[in-house]
């Protein structure tokens, strides 16, 4: 398991959407359209993750946190297509999906945790 801060691995995970989508973009057709949606989300959760960093309130940091999540479980969706369409062999981005699903459940545990504390304030 990956121990580093949450901001830090969703820069990498976006990084490697970003070169994922740069070699999808490359191809014909489908790979493309799906390029342009899997970049959108899988670089959004990063950056939802930074604006979190600078929340006004408990409020607005669950507010981004739940935005991030979202873009992760969509991010999750246009790659598990990407392998169920047999564009991209499901090898060549399991360890992404698994760091998906890692990020998914990181971003999860740290809004219930915050509601939590605002419930108790």
């Amino acid at each position: 398991m990956n121990y580093a801060p949450i901001n830090e691995r969703t820069f990498e995970f976006a990084v490697r959407i970003t070169k994922l989508c740069s070699y999808l973009d490359k191809q014909p057709g489908t790979p493309r359209l799906l390029a342009a949606q899997l970049f959108r989300s899988g670089t959004s959760i990063g950056a939802n993750i930074e604006e979190s960093r600078s929340a006004e309130s408990d409020k607005d940091f669950v507010s981004k946190q739940s935005i991030a999540l979202k873009e992760a479980r969509e991010t999750k969706y246009w790659l598990k297509l990407l392998v169920k369409s047999e564009i991209v062999p499901s090898e060549k981005i399991a360890d992404m999906v698994d760091e998906c699903e890692q990020l998914m459940r990181i971003i999860a545990k740290s809004i219930v945790t915050t509601k939590g504390k605002m419930k108790n304030n």
